[in-house]
């Protein structure tokens, strides 16, 4: 496979990351600690994440235990989370927070599979996008031969086919964790 090729499957690997990590935000019905990710923390009059404040521990399959390392920071934590799209009611215990995930109803799981649909979809947009760059920067080079030039784009092409399948693969597996009960 050609360098041009390599680079693109390289940038578009890098989408299925960002992929894989919006995908872990998601609420699954399970306790996950990514789930919090996203939260950011008045800390001291700037916005701080939560994991940097505190401890994140699963006491049970439907817990976070969040500790604050500063007992100080338990009301703010409390704010954020209330604040966030969680959906999610904080428990303040004096010197911890802790988030009870209850369970997910039929049509809040369709619409996390919505949610996860969405993010497949605006993977492969980008990597849709990194394909027509490098297609681009492919016509532009008026030092390739048409055959090398047709040969690096159809490299181009099958990395973009691969990479789709495999953002396709990602999100049936992450629906069907939010579809199981």
């Amino acid at each position: 496979m050609d360098a041009i090729a390599l680079d693109a499957q390289e940038r578009m690997g890098k989408s299925i990351e960002s992929l894989k990590s919006s995908l872990s935000t998601l609420r699954t019905g399970r306790a996950n600690a990514q789930m919090l990710s996203g939260i950011d923390v008045d800390y001291y009059g700037s916005p701080t994440p939560i994991n940097q404040i505190a401890s994140i521990s699963i006491p049970e399959p439907r817990q976070l235990l969040i500790k604050p390392y500063d007992k100080n920071d338990v009301k703010s934590i409390v704010s954020a989370i209330n604040a966030s799209d969680l959906g999610i009611n904080p428990i303040n215990e004096g010197t911890c927070v802790r988030l009870i995930i209850p369970a997910l109803t039929e049509d809040r799981r369709r619409d996390i599979v919505k949610q996860a649909k969405k993010y497949g979809e605006e993977a492969k947009i980008s990597i849709r996008n990194i394909r027509r760059d490098y297609m681009d920067l492919v016509k532009m080079d008026e030092e390739m031969s048409e055959d090398y030039q047709k040969r690096v784009q159809d490299d181009i092409q099958k990395v973009t086919d691969e990479m789709s399948k495999k953002i396709d693969v990602i999100v049936s597996e992450k629906e069907k964790e939010i579809m199981t009960v």
